[in-house]
């Protein structure tokens, strides 16, 4: 069965990267391009892990970390916060809020999956 990932991003084109470069690697790829459709979705169709901008339009992608981990249904779904925008502090503001993880884009597509497999094999494998 393939591992499912839920790519919560804004730019399309960061979308057709991402979704491109796992879905070549054998993933199963859902995208949101907000917060809300994110949560929806999760609720709907649980993924194995989320990748998610932390800049996104309404709800930030760390706010939706902070509603996903909050939640027992959802808290072990690991969560990666890729970001374009890395400032001081801001990799230690998403791991605060419950992000298992921190990339900044541009992803490197050749090494992009084993990174994302990484994420995958530290948590205890879910089965629907």
């Amino acid at each position: 069965m393939n591992k499912t990932v839920l790519v919560v991003e804004d730019v399309a084109l960061n979308i057709k990267v991402v979704k491109t470069v796992l879905t070549k690697a054998g993933f199963d790829v859902m995208t949101a391009i907000t917060a809300e459709e994110a949560l929806e979705l999760v609720a709907k169709a649980r993924p194995h892990l989320i990748l998610a901008d932390i800049r996104l339009p309404g709800m930030d992608g760390l706010e939706m970390t902070r509603q996903l981990k909050a939640n027992p249904q959802t808290a072990d779904i690991p969560i990666v916060a890729l970001t374009a925008f890395a400032m001081p502090g801001d990799e230690q503001k998403a791991l605060e809020a419950g992000c298992d993880g921190y990339v900044i884009k541009p992803i490197n597509v050749r090494t992009f999956p084993d990174l994302v497999r990484g994420y995958l094999k530290s948590r205890t494998p879910f089965s629907p």
